[in-house]
């Protein structure tokens, strides 16, 4: 007899979840018998981006898992609480949360809308911080609690702190949460992690670049995030709290080094922040 899989009954949120990296993450972990809370704006179809939360839903269900969609902006600490008490009501409670949900604006400092500014301070920090602090109450409760956030290790190199400052800030803001955050509820026994990825994803955000056919060219499937992800969920918390991980080095730790089935060709395009080895 088969021993059952890590997440069987487990209970993830996910800000963002209508589509990329985070309905990627959802999958990989509705593959393997999990519970999926996606929080998403995306109620109706977007012309230039695929799927809505309802759609993402129906995708984690159809991939095995069980899923619950609720509309909101994870700006809004109701919204957030909806989200949360959702997991509650259907599954019980919360054993993971993934802290998703971005925004990207890297125009120069001069040409930076204080509107842009707000908005990626708004989405990628305070919605980190309203989202987890929600479910702070109920992953002390779960025997394996985790929470992985999608940003970079803390790159110092100058290149990156003068390229995009306010993007950096946003960004190593939500790194600098989930570092602060190990250290604070390390007696709760919660793992809080980051990943990033080591390259380009093939995302809409990619696809709807300029130059964008050689670009998803040279990206690799969200599959290597939610696969990487899944390595980090399935170790115990203490072992990865306090740690930020690049996706290739998370899977090479659970034995992953062949890296083709995931695209971008030979020379995949490095992700902000990565600096070349």
């Amino acid at each position: 007899m088969s021993s059952p899989s890590p997440f069987t009954d487990r209970t993830l949120v996910v800000s963002g979840g209508s589509r990329g990296i985070g309905l990627a993450i959802a999958l990989g972990a509705a593959k393997l018998g999990a519970n999926c809370v996606l929080l998403a704006k995306t109620s109706e179809p977007h012309p230039r981006l695929p799927g809505t939360v309802h759609t993402a839903v129906a995708d984690v269900e159809a991939a095995g898992g069980k899923g619950i969609a609720v509309v909101g902006d994870v700006r809004k600490e109701e919204d957030v609480q909806r989200a949360v008490e959702a997991a509650v009501e259907h599954f019980g409670g919360v054993d993971i949360v993934i802290n998703n949900a971005s925004a990207i604006a890297t125009e120069p400092t001069e040409d930076l809308a204080a509107k842009k500014f707000d908005l990626m301070m708004d989405i990628n920090v305070r919605g980190t911080f309203l989202l987890t602090k929600a479910a702070l109450p109920h992953l002390r409760k779960s025997p394996n609690a985790h929470v992985i956030t999608l940003a970079p290790p803390l790159n110092m190199n100058p290149h990156w702190l003068g390229a995009h400052p306010s993007y950096t800030l946003s960004k190593y803001g939500m790194t600098l949460l989930s570092l602060g955050w190990a250290t604070e509820y390390a007696a709760a026994g919660i793992g809080f992690s980051c990943l990033w990825p080591e390259t380009y994803i093939a995302t809409a955000a990619v696809a709807n670049s300029p130059g964008f056919q050689e670009m998803l060219a040279r990206s690799r499937d969200p599959r290597i995030m939610a696969d990487a992800a899944v390595a980090i969920l399935s170790r115990p918390a203490a072992d990865v709290n306090g740690q930020c991980f690049i996706d290739v080095d998370a899977l090479a730790s659970a034995g992953v080094t062949d890296l083709s089935s995931y695209g971008g060709g030979d020379d995949p395009i490095l992700d902000i922040f990565v600096d070349k080895s």
